[in-house]
């Protein structure tokens, strides 16, 4: 029943975070914007949210505990989610933003509770299965995301984009505020939800887990600061990149289809393709791990396969780049569950902040890391920025071979 419980919540935020590749291309029109890098701001101000608050957000687990935490960062994620409400109303690209920093802030909290929590429901060496479990509601979440959002808000965009070229002054504005409208209504939708499912888990009789030794004084390696944990800290490096990769291939898709000339009114779809693919991914560990094939071996095959679309990608052309792109959902799927439990392992007392810290990597990956890929392709030459990518599963690959096994500097 917890992992069920738990389910629900990566069901809640895998929605959220997958709408952002139909929000770009959305608020890259409504809001008249004018680059790649503009519209990749987004995922910036949704990512950096991480960044900022996950510290924070493990302070506040240490002094409510996990299910406490749980809800509150549910209640947090729909306030963001009515700001999208006066964003809409006044077309203004900033308060969209602030929006969806609100609400990266409620799934920073809630990211840093039910990680480590997943991970020590049961024995560590099978954490990436059950991780996978829970990717499996995640991501099937993020196929949904796409398709409903995108069939709210991108309903005959290309008819629209078309009218928009000739339209003028009042005429464009009333284009504009009606296609702004769209939104609200999924995301009041959205913000009733959140507070029902805050309301479930209140009531709920979720058990409070503890990792072995977090509670003592000292821990089995008499370690006294968690930046002492070199498994830990690369592991951060490899969330940041991992990231990176994961949202240019998830969000930056839709984007992608519409620089080289595909209809938006397809390309809208394509993030669906990448959630997919991770899909199978996710699959392919809950069956695999650990009897098949240790998370760590399953992590260095995955930035291998990861390397290789990355190439193709670069070096296609049309649908079968975008297919390649799409195909990385695969490479990504299995990274997250196997990076998380190999950086926290042996932790003990540094449990909660080690996941915290872990969770801050989201920011600088998913804030940074697709600006550097709109800024390096962008329109001019979109396949351009996929070398980026290339440099995040080069270190992912390092981690899974040996950087998850350092014990000391």
């Amino acid at each position: 029943m917890p992992l069920v419980m738990i389910g629900v919540l990566f069901f809640t935020f895998g929605y959220i975070t997958w709408t952002n590749g139909t929000l770009i291309p959305f608020l890259k029109i409504a809001c008249e914007l004018e680059t790649d890098t503009q519209a990749f701001l987004v995922t910036s101000a949704f990512y950096m949210s991480y960044f900022f608050l996950s510290i924070p957000s493990s302070f506040i687990l240490s002094k409510v505990g996990f299910k406490n935490g749980m809800v509150i960062g549910l209640i947090i994620v729909a306030l963001g989610s009515l700001i999208f409400i006066p964003a809409a109303n006044s077309r203004t690209f900033s308060l969209f933003l602030t929006g969806l920093f609100v609400q990266g802030a409620g799934l920073s909290l809630l990211q840093t509770a039910v990680n480590p929590y997943v991970s020590i429901l049961g024995p560590i060496e099978s954490a990436a299965k059950r991780i996978s479990i829970m990717g499996v509601a995640n991501k099937f979440a993020g196929i949904l995301a796409p398709i409903i959002l995108g069939a709210v808000v991108l309903k005959g965009i290309g008819d629209l984009e078309g009218k928009l070229k000739t339209a003028q002054g009042d005429e464009k504005e009333i284009l504009l505020n009606d296609l702004a409208q769209r939104i609200n209504t999924p995301y009041i939708a959205l913000a009733i939800f959140l507070i029902l499912v805050a309301v479930l888990f209140w009531f709920s009789k979720l058990p409070e887990v503890k990792e072995e030794g977090e509670d003592n004084k000292e821990s089995k390696t008499q370690k006294d600061s968690v930046f002492a944990f070199p498994n830990l800290i690369l592991g951060v490096f490899a969330i940041i990149f991992y990231v990176g990769a994961e949202v240019i291939a998830g969000d930056g898709i839709g984007q992608y289809g519409k620089n080289i000339g595909i209809s938006l009114d397809e390309a809208k779809n394509f993030t669906a393709y990448t959630l997919g693919a991770m899909l199978v991914g996710y699959f392919v560990g809950i069956i695999a791990i650990p009897k098949y094939i240790k998370q760590e071996n399953a992590l260095k095959y995955s930035a291998i396969l990861g390397l290789i679309f990355t190439i193709a990608a670069i070096f296609t052309s049309g649908y079968t780049s975008v297919y390649c792109i799409a195909l990385m959902g695969l490479s990504n799927a299995l990274m997250w569950p196997s990076i998380f439990p190999l950086a926290i392992k042996g932790l003990g007392k540094f449990t909660k902040i080690g996941s915290a810290l872990l969770i801050m990597g989201i920011g600088p990956g998913g804030g940074i890391i697709p600006l550097a890929y709109a800024e390096m392709g962008g329109e001019v030459n979109p396949q351009r920025g996929f070398w980026i990518m290339a440099i995040c599963y080069i270190f992912i690959l390092y981690f899974a071979i040996s950087g998850h096994k350092k014990k000391s500097w």
